[in-house]
């Protein structure tokens, strides 16, 4: 597909020409390497995927009949209310993998709630055959369900209409159907709306398909696939390949990938990444725009999702995160160019990163809790503010970088006494608490079990200046103080069940 302006783009393609002998060659080789790193599921996880989405179209359909005769319907407009499922996400994209989720919007009409959602649809999954751990979060900033089917895992989100009837061919595409909607729903919708533009405006999308793939591989493997520590999400992954695409209609994956790492580490930033011109809608909802809203200005790698309201799918990236993805598109560049040449092989572009051998000195944040439950959620929130620690370090002097690794590890210690579980809040885990199994505690009145989550941030400390001598001190406590601070400032933290401590590391 093609705009009246001949291409794809809010800029003319770089080159149309098609890929040359020794392009296509690369491009058969990284599709074999691909397969080989086991990226691709198999014709009968394929299958499965189809029949539980199969099964999952049809139950949205009873939960909303079901409610609507709640509600007071007659059978025929019960039975005509129908619910709709749409998938997003990698799923959605073509470049899921064996064991990935699928992230799948319910759209129900405007007399089905929330409230319904979280009763009456958890409960039917809960009842559904090959179902297992349903648990709903209902208030997280886009609610959800997150289930397994089959052992596939779904994530769902659900968006209410301001139809009476969701017809089965009903598109999202229309702008008009954000009118009137809370902003949840919105955000539900969204998902699936900017990963319908982004499929909209490509030119190939099996090539794109097959770059992405090759880009969400390397990004996972060099550990920069992360919204929210401060690198790039999928979606933002997933519109920088598209724009490639854009600019090299006719060139295979081979070729995206190779110009994509050029072009990424000689991007011009903080101008914006866009697929297409931003455009203003029926809402009275924020559109990004820099030269109106300063918050916009202060976005580092701005990349611009597709569909309105057009949104930075970039905001949390950091002075830091900026530095270290410049880094790692460079090394790409560097490693794919070897690869034209034949030097390199497709393997060394996705061997795996060294975070742990990097720093010489690391910060360890850890998270702990007595209850499995409140652990995901104490842990999430920990998470979720790990920013704004690195964002408070990037202004101590000697520091040129703070590093977040892009996820946490759990441990759970059972600890048979109170010394024991300070260490382990502490994430000091001795030999003899990491071999303890359930069964070793059994009988001891003063044991208990600690679950905890630990994160780490590599520190980069300017070299001493030559002819320096001494000790050099590094003072990180106000950061690291007023971080401690921030999560204890969680609605639901309790000083008795949560613990929270960050403790410096020399490798």
């Amino acid at each position: 597909m093609t705009t009246e302006k001949g291409y794809l783009g809010v800029t003319p393609p770089i080159s149309t020409a098609e890929s040359n002998e020794r392009e296509k060659e690369v491009t058969a080789t990284l599709m074999e390497e691909l397969r080989r790193q086991g990226t691709f599921e198999s014709v009968e996880e394929a299958r499965t995927r189809e029949m539980v989405l199969g099964r999952v179209a049809a139950l949205v359909k009873k939960f909303v009949y079901q409610v609507s005769l709640k509600r007071g319907l007659s059978e025929a407009a019960a039975s005509a209310a129908g619910g709709k499922i749409f998938t997003f996400g990698s799923y959605r994209l073509g470049v899921h993998g064996p064991g990935s989720d699928i992230d799948t919007l319910c759209v129900v009409p405007k007399h089905v709630s929330r409230e319904d959602f979280f009763e009456v649809f958890e409960d039917l999954l809960r009842n559904m055959e090959g179902v297992a751990e349903v648990s709903g979060v209902p208030e997280a900033y886009v609610p959800i369900i997150k289930t397994k089917i089959c052992g596939i895992p779904l994530d769902f989100l659900m968006a209410r209409l301001a139809l009476s009837s969701i017809p089965d061919d009903l598109s999202l595409k229309d702008d008009n159907l954000l009118r009137n909607l809370d902003e949840r729903c919105v955000r539900s919708l969204n998902g699936s709306r900017v990963n319908d533009e982004i499929l909209r405006l490509v030119p190939n999308g099996e090539v794109y398909r097959d770059a992405l793939r090759c880009i969400k591989l390397w990004a996972q493997r060099r550990a920069i696939y992360s919204n929210v520590n401060g690198f790039f999400g999928g979606v933002a992954w997933a519109i920088l390949v598209a724009r490639i695409c854009q600019l090299y209609p006719n060139a295979t994956a081979g070729a995206i990938v190779s110009r994509f790492f050029i072009i990424m580490f000689q991007w011009t930033w903080p101008q914006p990444v866009l697929l297409k011109q931003i455009e203003e809608g029926p809402l009275p909802v924020r559109v990004w725009n820099p030269k109106l809203y300063p918050a916009d200005r202060a976005h580092r790698m701005p990349i611009i999702t597709p569909a309105y309201p057009a949104m930075c799918a970039t905001h949390n990236v950091t002075a830091s995160t900026q530095m270290i993805l410049t880094e790692e598109f460079k090394k790409g560049a560097d490693i794919v160019d070897k690869i034209i040449v034949g030097t390199a092989t497709w393997a060394d572009l996705f061997a795996k990163h060294d975070f742990f051998h990097k720093y010489r000195y690391y910060l360890q944040i850890v998270a702990s809790t007595e209850d499995p439950d409140l652990q995901i959620k104490w842990a999430g929130t920990v998470e979720s503010r790990l920013r704004q620690l690195v964002m408070k370090l990037e202004f101590v002097d000697t520091l040129i970088c703070a590093h977040p690794f892009i996820k946490g590890f759990d441990q759970i210690s059972y600890c048979l006494s109170q010394e024991e579980m300070n260490q382990v809040a502490e994430g000091q885990i001795s030999e003899a608490i990491a071999k303890r199994n359930t069964a070793n505690i059994e009988g001891s009145p003063d044991s208990k079990t600690v679950y905890s989550t630990t994160f780490f941030i590599g520190l980069l400390i300017q070299p001493k200046p030559s002819g320096f001598s001494g000790p050099r001190k590094l003072d990180i406590s106000y950061p690291t103080t007023e971080f401690i601070k921030l999560v204890k400032m969680w609605e639901k933290y309790d000083e008795d069940t949560m613990g929270i401590y960050v403790r410096y590391m020399k490798r």
